[in-house]
């Protein structure tokens, strides 16, 4: 059974890290481009990272550069985001993705080409 799962969400104040974990089960990240993308309330879906599936290629949305990294581990078949300087519009579900996609402007996509999909962990930025 693929499964992605991903942990580490919660709520934090402004100016925070949090990190979240996406595990990999029943099939290795290799060979696959990985992501994360949020969801706020009311608003669609969007491209945070994204990772080509040669590690090679690395892409942020405009307003997490600088504030957040991506990295994949494929031996451990966890994909990562480290989020610091978390701010209120951080806020939203945040989903791990893994397919046979490009990454190239993250932003640009809506995860279509992304095959399987974690469940989510929710980050709230709140004081």
């Amino acid at each position: 059974h693929l499964q992605l799962v991903e942990s580490g969400g919660g709520l934090v104040q402004p100016g925070g890290s949090l990190r979240l974990t996406c595990a990999a089960s029943g099939f290795s990240l290799d060979g696959y481009a990985t992501a994360w993308f949020r969801q706020a309330p009311g608003k669609e879906r969007e491209g945070v990272s994204c990772i080509s599936n040669s590690g090679n290629s690395i892409n942020y949305a405009d307003s997490v550069k600088g504030r957040f990294t991506v990295s994949l581990d494929n031996a451990k078949r966890t994909l990562y985001l480290q989020m610091n300087s978390l701010k209120p519009e951080d806020t939203g579900h945040y989903y791990c993705a893994a397919g046979a996609a490009w990454c190239t402007v993250i932003s640009d996509s809506n995860g279509d080409e992304y095959d399987y999909w974690g469940q989510g962990t929710q980050v709230t930025v709140s004081s």
